[in-house]
């Protein structure tokens, strides 16, 4: 970067982990920089506050140190702004040096089988953005007066689902589940939730925190059948993988000795199970079943089929990022086409638009400063207009952005609202967050 008075111009689309973890390398590496993060919803933190379990508060914790990026006078916010709809890419570029897509993966991969577009079958963003209060899904409302939901899908996204579902109100007053679905969830007849995985235990990728804590249920029981865990841990992998794996094997083992009876809720581990089709009439009336066995890193079919009646569907098998105007995407077009966190001359991604839908909130850190490291070599300061650029923009297109102080207004209201015991109660209106900072 040359060096001279004007500042580099940044904009960081997304305000989830990877924009902000970017936005601080940036601002970290070439101090005489300006980074302004530009976000669809009027609120920041992306999957920090609607995809992280509303019971998982140590976790959303990390918003902390987002937060003290964003009283950086180097550092702009613009929420209620949406890529492709109230501003270009293109209008962008003319006003930053360098532009940093993070707009995450946030669609739901789709249930390819017979059946999976009836009533009550659910893709787990949706399901998830739902409790979580996203502005997106406040209306999903889902009927729960079922007895049986199955989740199809071996991650920790399926376990916070289950979990979620089966905590009692006692066990959920510290969270920040909204409104709207604790008053469904907590009527709800659920008795039993099936976690439906292709492959076997150690194929599964549960963290053993997230593991254990299903163990640990007021109301719900965790039923495993230990024909179905193998003795000992085996493969080429990490010692890291490997250590993760005994762990998780041991807590099914211990699963495997709990009675099924002593509780009155339970959540079913089905391994080596492949739905084939989502059977129902309109809505959904249960999930047919094949039996399959892992060979290397397939898991064929062995022709053994059965069912289980449910009323709900819920597919968490992972996420994807919608194709965006101007951005090459690669061959399977779920991810921006990059080499490094590199797109084009002044075009840069991070996050799971980089690299899907894996890893830890954290793991976004060490995207951010290797697009942070390319930026500061590679882009010569432009004497562009930066915020007042964007701002003038806006304001030419009749957008109403969010700053970072309407977002605290926002968040003051919220917490102001919060139940006894919980953090806050969650705004799901677009419109009445506007109305707070009128």
């Amino acid at each position: 970067m040359s060096s001279n008075s004007s500042p580099l111009q940044v904009a960081v689309i997304g305000a989830g982990p990877s924009g902000f973890y970017t936005a601080s390398a940036i601002m970290e590496m070439v101090p005489n920089s300006c980074v302004d993060i530009i976000e669809a919803l009027p609120t920041p933190y992306g999957l920090i506050r609607s995809g992280v379990a509303p019971d998982h508060q140590n976790t959303k914790a990390v918003s902390r140190v987002f937060e003290r990026t964003a009283q950086d006078p180097r550092f702009g916010f613009y929420g209620n702004v949406t890529l492709g709809q109230n501003v270009s890419l293109k209008e962008i570029r003319n006003h930053y040096d360098a532009i940093v897509l993070a707009t995450g993966a946030p669609l739901d991969r789709a249930l390819q089988i017979p059946g999976s577009e009836i009533s009550g079958v659910f893709g787990s963003a949706a399901f998830v953005g739902w409790y979580n209060g996203h502005p997106d899904f406040k209306d999903l409302n889902p009927d729960l007066s079922t007895t049986s939901v199955v989740i199809i899908g071996n991650g920790n996204v399926a376990i916070d689902v289950a979990r979620v579902l089966i905590k009692t109100p006692e066990e959920m007053l510290n969270s920040d589940l909204a409104a709207h679905a604790a008053k469904i969830i907590h009527h709800s007849l659920i008795k039993d939730i099936y976690i439906i995985g292709r492959r076997g235990p150690l194929e599964a990728k549960f963290s053993n925190k997230e593991l254990v804590e299903i163990g640990q249920l007021t109301n719900g029981v965790p039923v495993v059948d230990s024909a179905q865990i193998p003795a000992k841990v085996y493969g080429e992998m990490s010692d890291l993988d490997r250590h993760i794996r005994e762990k998780n094997l041991k807590t099914l083992r211990e699963f495997s000795s709990f009675s099924s009876t002593d509780k009155n809720k339970r959540v079913h581990f089905l391994f080596n199970s492949r739905p084939i089709k989502v059977l129902g009439n309109g809505h959904v009336k249960g999930v047919s079943l094949e039996r399959t066995q892992v060979e290397n890193i397939n898991a064929p079919g062995t022709g053994e089929m059965f069912e289980i009646p449910c009323g709900i569907v819920i597919s968490a098998i992972g996420y994807q990022m919608p194709p965006l105007n101007e951005v090459p995407m690669n061959v399977s077009g779920d991810l921006v086409a990059n080499f490094e966190g590199c797109v084009s001359k002044g075009l840069y991604v991070v996050g799971w638009a980089k690299r899907g839908p894996k890893g830890v909130i954290g793991t976004n850190k060490a995207d951010a400063e290797v697009v942070a490291d390319h930026i500061s070599k590679q882009i010569t300061v432009g004497f562009l207009a930066g915020r007042d650029g964007l701002e003038a923009l806006l304001n030419k297109n009749k957008v109403k952005w969010v700053s970072f102080s309407d977002w605290q207004k926002i968040n003051a209201r919220e917490v102001s609202l919060a139940p006894a015991g919980a953090p806050r109660q969650k705004i799901t209106k677009i419109s009445d967050m506007l109305a707070i900072i009128k």
